[in-house]
């Protein structure tokens, strides 16, 4: 019995061993079970932060779409605005045209109390400003015929004061009675003198040819100049032989 508790009592290398390796791996086990929480607990805590919401960068993104929405809203109201300014403006100049334009003003009987369409408005106003430019042509040449008129009798006057002039500054000239005689060779010098141009001027080929030369001749010759440098030649040439 003592010799089976003398071998027992000392210690055994061998289970001493034993202990500290399980002590080790039981310590291992344990820090590696510490680290597998760490490491859960960050990865939590990673997510966790990751999940919240960024309300800074949210309200950001919130108010820039607001302000391109009110930007594109004022773009789409002033481009209304200025369609409606448009049609408002096309508008008054067709009622304008009405009001100024008389044709648009008369009722046509196969239209009847329809309102003219702006096709039918363009048309009656094209064809009264037609007509306004063939009248102010019209004008125009009633005008220059009128100037003319004006010059020959201002000419016609030049000359009364001129042989009002000379008859004042010769008082006893011309005292006696012209004749018949030389009435007529004052007319036949001046119609000598015309009938040279005429003479000169006329073709006889065709009757169409004649009448636009006739006209031509009277154009060109016929002048209140014309006439006046005529006259004053034969006068002077019969004065001579006269006095």
């Amino acid at each position: 019995m003592s010799e089976a508790a003398g071998t027992a009592s000392p210690e055994d290398p061998w289970m001493k061993s034993d202990t500290s390796f399980s002590d080790h791996a039981d310590s291992g086990h344990i820090m590696e079970r510490k680290g597998s929480i760490v490491s859960r607990a960050n990865s939590i805590g990673s997510t966790s932060a990751s999940s919240v919401p960024n309300t800074d960068d949210e309200d950001s993104d919130y108010r820039q779409e607001s302000i391109k929405d009110a930007y594109k809203d004022r773009r789409r109201r002033a481009h209304t605005q200025a369609e409606q300014k448009r049609r408002d403006a096309i508008k008054k100049g067709y009622d304008d045209l009405q009001t100024i334009v008389p044709t648009c003003q008369q009722q046509d009987c196969s239209i009847g109390s329809q309102k003219l369409s702006k096709a039918v408005v363009l048309q009656k106003t094209i064809d009264y400003i037609q007509f306004l430019h063939k009248e102010k042509k019209k004008q125009e040449e009633e005008v220059s015929t009128l100037r003319k008129e004006v010059m020959a009798l201002k000419i016609m006057k030049s000359n009364y004061e001129q042989i009002v002039k000379a008859h004042q500054n010769n008082p006893h000239e011309g005292t006696d009675q012209v004749s018949d005689q030389v009435k007529f060779s004052v007319f036949q010098g001046i119609m000598d003198s015309l009938f040279q141009t005429f003479n000169a001027s006329i073709s006889v080929n065709s009757f169409q040819e004649l009448s636009a030369c006739v006209f031509s001749w009277i154009e060109e010759h016929c002048k209140p100049q014309t006439l006046r440098d005529i006259v004053r030649s034969v006068l002077h040439q019969l004065k001579n032989p006269l006095y």
